[in-house]
């Protein structure tokens, strides 16, 4: 510690000053202290009242969620007023396309199938042989009854012919012969009578003549009936059975070629093999079976060139359809394709479970596109008288944009960066649009794209 023994005192007093100066006393670092705590509570309450002031400013029902994060981008188009074309549609439904006949055709008798000769998709044209029947038993029955009734017409021949010539001579001769025993009968029984009154002749020998004298005048009498009735023919019940006898005999012929003809099945109209429900060497019948058994049915049939679309119209809408109304069908499978129609029928009572009432547009001219148990749409037009009047006009939007929660119909607009829930009271569906009555007056932004999860005052941009 030699180095220091040469300090001047004026330099150690310096030094002594310098190490006090930065000394800190406990008291003043006790308030410096205390100052930073209050300058703490103060930037807090600075950002307390200004995240108050933000929220004040915020639209009521906005989502805090999306303040400050991503903007959400959205699709838009332009609400605008349209005028009313000139097919000016007043209801537009859903049915599906049906022929407008579809026949199930099956056979008069029950059989096996002896061949089948048409295919599903098969055109087939009204007579023409679609199958055979195995037809054997029927042909051994026609065979005895065309046996039967050319018996019966041999009767009927000989009754209304008569006694032939050879017959009448015969019982002429019979006649004769008779009374020729008759007479030598008389003779002997003469004679027996003489001898007996004599006593010569025993009363036993008198009456085997008297019997045998008898007998041949009862003969005699016969020949001549069979003679009598050899002459006039037979009597007129005679014949009128053995006419009738014919008669039966006809009949059952022509029943049997009957049934030789329904062993041949052939098509009743025009058409279209829609189905084929039987297969070569099954059993069809005439009768209801369960769904092991014979089958009822060989095919159906239908004419597409006479197709209609089945629909069930709600009963608020019915006073908009009548008969004879022109309507355009668009099938789903080809949303593009426009037919004409016109209303054939609306049936005469309602669907009290569905409250609805079946109604069918016949389709004018229809083309392959077009397939029975397809969905369609069906646009009902209003009458051209009606239509001159009807030139205000209407507002149109997508049926996407529009969601439903069952109490009413809103949209999103947007406006000023944020999507504007809007309700609105919606009318009729044309074409995949739905008419604004009421809610859009006509330049809004409205929202088509984007609208999953949006919520009203959610940050939103425009996608270009």
């Amino acid at each position: 510690m030699a180095g220091f023994d040469n300090i001047s005192p004026i330099m150690t007093d310096k030094l002594t000053q310098d190490l006090n100066s930065l000394r800190i006393e406990r008291n003043k670092r006790a308030g410096e202290k205390r100052g930073r705590k209050w300058m703490v509570l103060g930037i807090i309450a600075l950002v307390t009242l200004a995240v108050a002031a933000m929220i004040a400013f915020i639209p009521a029902g906005a989502n805090l969620r999306n303040l400050g994060g991503k903007v959400r981008e959205v699709g838009v188009a332009l609400v605008a007023r349209q005028a009313p074309s000139s097919d000016n549609v007043v209801l537009t439904a859903g049915g599906y396309i049906i022929p407008h006949r579809r026949i199930e055709v099956s056979s008069k008798i029950s059989g096996r199938v002896e061949r089948l000769l048409v295919e599903k998709g098969d055109l087939v044209r009204s007579g023409q042989v679609l199958a055979y029947l195995d037809d054997r038993e029927i042909r051994a029955q026609l065979e005895q009854a065309r046996a039967t009734r050319l018996a019966a017409g041999a009767r009927l021949k000989e009754a209304l012919t008569g006694s032939r010539p050879q017959e009448i001579q015969r019982a002429t001769a019979a006649l004769e012969e008779a009374e020729a025993t008759a007479k030598t009968t008389s003779y002997s029984l003469d004679r027996a009578r003489r001898l007996h009154s004599g006593g010569v002749l025993a009363q036993q020998e008198l009456d085997n003549a008297q019997n045998a004298h008898d007998v041949a005048v009862a003969q005699a009498k016969v020949a001549k009936e069979n003679l009598e009735l050899a002459r006039i023919g037979p009597r007129q019940e005679q014949i009128d059975l053995a006419r009738a006898q014919l008669a039966e005999s006809d009949a059952a012929v022509r029943w049997l070629e009957a049934q030789l003809e329904n062993t041949v099945i052939r098509a009743p109209v025009d058409g279209t093999v829609l189905e084929r429900l039987i297969e070569q060497g099954e059993m069809v019948t005439t009768g209801y079976v369960s769904g092991r058994g014979a089958k009822s049915a060989f095919c159906s049939i239908a004419n597409l060139k006479d197709l209609e679309v089945e629909l069930d119209i709600n009963e608020s809408d019915i006073p908009r359809v009548r008969l004879g109304q022109d309507c355009v069908v668009s099938p789903d499978s080809y949303p593009d394709r426009k037919y004409k129609a016109r209303v054939r029928e609306i049936a005469p009572e309602a669907n009290r479970q569905k409250a609805t009432i079946q109604v069918k547009v016949a389709i004018e001219a229809p083309d392959d596109y077009l397939r029975p148990e397809t969905n369609a749409k069906v646009n009902f037009l209003e009458e051209k008288k009606d239509m001159a009047g009807a030139r205000e006009s209407r507002i149109l939007i997508p049926k996407t944009a529009i969601m439903s929660d069952g109490s009413g119909s809103d949209v999103f607009l947007f406006k000023d960066g944020r999507a504007v829930r809007q309700s609105l009271e919606t009318g009729r569906e044309l074409w995949g649009q739905v008419e604004v009555r009421s809610g859009l007056s006509g330049g809004e932004q409205l929202i088509i794209r984007g609208l999953e999860g949006l919520k009203d005052g959610d940050r939103v941009a425009i996608k270009q």
